[in-house]
């Protein structure tokens, strides 16, 4: 019989420092929101990834930065609970940046983990010579197991980051199907896609202060969703924004979230969005928290009926 082996991975750094393109990279398809805005990864979600016999379970959580209002301390408070009880701690810096008071704040609280490891990304946009004092630095603040030195765009040096990152997790049975998966909630996948259109078409005019609701998704007897999503906007200019002249933003926007949904759970779809003016939807826990709708599980049920 062969051993098993899986274990927590959690994947902490700062804003902006291509953890979601390393996550996309690594599951080898979009499991997570990518933006140049910061902040944009909000919740803490689950990426099952095989390698070989060991099944690395990553927590991805959203980026540390200084916490202001509710959403916030909730996004970073997530952040760092998903570091007590992980099996390992990958901590992703960006290289350009360097070892900045954020990096040495994270350092400073996970540098006693047994499994701490560093990826500095984004390592093909710096010069040899200065990841020299930078590898230095970080070893002078803590110590990690190993410091790998990546470009999550361009998928180098990750496969040997996941071999390393495989060796380190404990015997144990699998926690999850021996298979590539992400638990994602599907409404808050849904509402991701959408989201990143919006920064993707409108990120010179709006602000981070925007939400997106998936409420309801229903299908018809041929097998078309429907899919309603709220946006969620602070004030009237913001809302004018995000519409255009004539709807002409709002319908690019869905447009394009519309085509994403069809190629990555391929089903055919119609996407409703309205667009609602919230001043204070960030304090709100509704709008952020996962919520019970189940896509699947609705697409399944239907289907089965259907076939009686």
């Amino acid at each position: 019989m062969t051993d098993t082996y899986s274990g927590f991975i959690a994947i902490i750094g700062p804003t902006n420092a291509g953890k979601s393109t390393l996550l996309n990279q690594i599951m080898g398809r979009k499991v997570s929101i990518v933006s140049h805005k910061v902040q944009t990864t909000r919740t803490n979600f689950r990426a099952i990834k095989m390698v070989g016999n060991r099944q690395l379970i990553f927590v991805d959580t959203p980026g540390i930065f200084r916490p202001s209002r509710r959403l916030d301390r909730a996004m970073v408070g997530a952040a760092m609970d998903a570091t007590s009880d992980a099996d390992a701690i990958l901590l992703v810096i960006d290289a350009q940046k360097g070892v900045t008071d954020t990096v040495r704040g994270l350092i400073e609280k996970v540098k006693d983990h047994k499994n701490l490891f560093v990826a500095l990304n984004k390592v093909d946009a710096v010069a040899k010579l200065d990841l020299l004092p930078l590898t230095a630095q970080i070893v002078e603040l803590a110590s990690p197991r190993e410091i790998f030195m990546i470009s999550a765009l361009k998928n180098d040096g990750v496969k040997q980051m996941l071999e390393s990152l495989a060796s380190v997790m404990p015997a144990g049975p699998y926690m999850f199907d021996a298979k590539d998966a992400s638990d994602v909630p599907d409404n808050l996948y849904l509402a991701e896609l959408t989201r990143e259109k919006i920064y993707k078409y409108v990120h010179q005019e709006l602000p981070y202060h925007i939400n997106v609701v998936t409420e309801k998704v229903d299908v018809d007897d041929e097998g078309v969703l429907d899919i309603y999503q709220k946006i969620a906007v602070q004030n009237e200019a913001h809302k004018k924004i995000v519409i255009g002249r004539g709807g002409a933003q709002l319908k690019r926007i869905g447009t394009a979230a519309r085509h994403d949904i069809q190629d990555q759970w391929g089903v055919n779809a119609r996407l409703h969005l309205f667009v609602r003016v919230e001043p204070d939807w960030e304090n709100k826990a509704e709008n952020y928290e996962e919520q019970g709708l189940e896509f699947k599980k609705i697409v399944n049920s239907k289907t089965n009926n259907k076939d009686k």
